[in-house]
């Protein structure tokens, strides 16, 4: 069985305090979680897939315009990989990045709509999918749902996501294992 962990927007403009659309303190306290389980798959050769979500200043045709923010616009520092994992990103990406780790752009909710991600991870092989980043109600969700619907065996680690919405963050946790069979690692 080959895997891969799917690292999902776990940015500056998501995660910092003075973020374009933080998740705060919640999405603060994963960051060590992350970057450990990160250099664990990096490490034991395992598949690592940073999704992380791009956009156009004043994109006027994307639909999240009318429901959130400006976030992570292309080139600003509001895409870069928060803390720890920020730094040991640039750590690989300064040796090059190996070739079982992969940075992808997304501009949807799901890390599959409109990606090469699942053209990636069919020939390599991979079969189950760790689901870690922000935010667990909504890009991580749609992330999942899209799995479940292709056929993934799905793992969340309840330490490695977070979301500024508590009750959105609780339900989606109940949808991953009620609706979609995901294992949920508490």
């Amino acid at each position: 069985m080959s895997k891969a962990l799917l690292v999902i927007d776990y940015t500056y403009d998501f995660v910092a305090d003075d973020g374009r659309l933080t998740c705060g303190k919640p999405a603060q306290a994963i960051d060590e979680y992350i970057t450990q389980l990160t250099k664990s798959f990096v490490a034991d050769g395992d598949y690592v897939v940073f999704a992380v979500d791009v956009h156009d200043e004043n994109d006027a045709f994307h639909p999240e315009t009318k429901l959130f923010p400006p976030h992570n616009i292309r080139t600003t520092k509001g895409r870069d990989l928060y803390g720890a994992l920020g730094r040991y990103f640039a750590q690989l990406a300064e040796k090059g990045l190996p070739d079982h780790v992969k940075w992808m752009d997304k501009t949807r909710y799901s890390s599959f709509a409109g990606t090469d991600l699942e053209l990636f991870l069919r020939a390599r092989g991979v079969n189950e999918l760790h689901l870690v980043g922000v935010c667990t109600d909504i890009c991580v969700l749609h992330t999942a749902v899209d799995a479940y619907n292709k056929g993934y065996r799905i793992v969340v680690h309840e330490k490695g996501v977070a979301s500024f919405n508590p009750a959105g963050h609780e339900w989606a946790l109940g949808h991953f294992e009620g609706a979609l069979g995901a294992t949920v690692i508490r």
